[in-house]
């Protein structure tokens, strides 16, 4: 008896349809949760550095507002951790960037139940603030901040300023670290702005 060939049924194009429909579902699976991982931003509304006696200066101006999840946080007693980073390369055209200097400056928030007022602290300094739009500014107001010291730069070489500010999240508690890989509301940081030095 000679084969017959058997023609795929109705059902079975079905079932190759479905199939289709969940590989393209897992696929985009992967890129719905960078979409959420991706970091909120803080805006850099201008930045520059200058040399002023034997100091590198950098002002800057960074908008930001922090959303529902971090201050709720913060009234739960979780300080949140901001850091200012300003790092000073040469450009090699032989070989990558030489990396020169880093500075940061660390900002601590806190919310004090008794008072109910926020607490930012950097190094010995410490302020209180009754609204959160208050802590914003001053983090995001950054007025004549030393990076760098003239004598630690070649004179008349050029030299690149990338500037940064982000949440720390490596400074929050660990269960919260693990919530800031997959949650966006825990994440926030500005591009890095990069700025020419000229000494």
């Amino acid at each position: 008896m000679p084969f017959q060939r058997i023609r795929p049924s109705g059902s079975y194009r079905v079932d190759a349809t479905r199939r289709r429909m969940l590989l393209a579902a897992v696929a985009a699976v992967p890129l719905a949760m960078a979409s959420r991982a991706h970091a909120d931003t803080i805006a850099v509304e201008s930045a520059e550095v200058r040399v002023e006696d034997e100091d590198v200066l950098l002002n800057a101006q960074f908008g930001f507002t922090l959303n529902a999840t971090l201050e709720e946080a913060l009234q739960r007693g979780v300080p949140l951790y901001f850091v200012l980073e300003a790092e000073i390369t040469r450009p090699r055209w032989y070989w990558f960037d030489e990396k020169v200097l880093r500075a940061t400056t660390q900002y601590r928030v806190s919310w004090l139940p008794l008072t109910r007022q926020y607490r930012v602290a950097s190094g010995l300094l410490s302020q209180s603030f009754d609204t959160l739009d208050e802590v914003e500014r001053l983090i995001g107001r950054v007025n004549s901040r030393s990076i760098a010291k003239v004598g630690e730069l070649e004179r008349g070489a050029r030299y690149d300023v990338t500037v940064r500010l982000r949440l720390d999240v490596n400074q929050l508690p660990k269960p919260f670290q693990v919530n800031a890989l997959a949650s966006r509301e825990w994440q926030l940081a500005s591009e890095p702005r990069r700025l020419v030095l000229v000494p």
